[in-house]
């Protein structure tokens, strides 16, 4: 089987780098993208591993980039990230996306997604 690989989304350039070595670190392959546009722009997405992707971004939110993706035919397994405003959460909870509350603290992140991939 192939490794997994974990794209992540999130425009906060300090942030993005931080999540990208912390799952290097674990063993993880990593896609890093500052944007929902650049991932979008991907030809040919992994069919293994899982998405983290920060709601609140430039053009489009979290699940607008998730229901873009997946009209595509990609069903890799997502989690959202950010600061929860209630609609927010009813939003995540009505597409079925797992979300995880900024700061991200306490292996909540990598617990989820070892989750996804299991």
């Amino acid at each position: 089987m192939v490794d997994p690989i974990i794209l992540i989304v999130e425009d906060d350039a300090a942030l993005l780098a931080s999540l990208a070595w912390s799952f290097e670190v674990e063993g993880f392959h990593v896609r890093p993208y500052r944007d929902s546009e650049s991932l979008l722009a991907e030809q040919a997405l992994p069919e293994h591993g899982c998405m983290i992707i920060d709601y609140r971004l430039p053009a489009l939110n979290g699940l607008e980039l998730l229901e873009r993706l997946r009209g595509r035919g990609c069903h890799l397994p997502a989690l959202l990230i950010t600061t929860p405003a209630p609609g927010v959460v009813r939003e995540a909870r009505a597409a079925g996306v797992p979300l995880v509350e900024k700061p991200l603290v306490g292996g909540v992140l990598l617990k989820e997604v070892r989750s996804l991939l299991n």
